[in-house]
């Protein structure tokens, strides 16, 4: 799963590098904390499950409309 990181469409409807990392690490703490991933597990480790979540679009990165002003 990882190579998907390989492909430039995610990073692109993410918002770019950053944007992506950090939905990464943000999704894969709410995994640790005991979040329900919304893929099968399959043995996978908690950043191959962010990165599928985001790779089917089953989560995105969206900024709050507080912090927009």
């Amino acid at each position: 799963m990882i190579e998907a990181l390989k492909d430039e469409t995610i990073v692109t409807r993410v918002g770019g590098r950053f944007k992506l990392t950090a939905l990464i690490q943000h999704r894969v703490r709410e995994l640790m904390n005991g979040a329900r991933p919304l893929v099968e597990r399959d043995g996978r480790t908690d950043i191959e499950i962010a990165i599928q979540e985001i790779a089917e679009e089953k989560i995105t990165y969206e900024i709050p409309e507080e912090s927009i002003e």
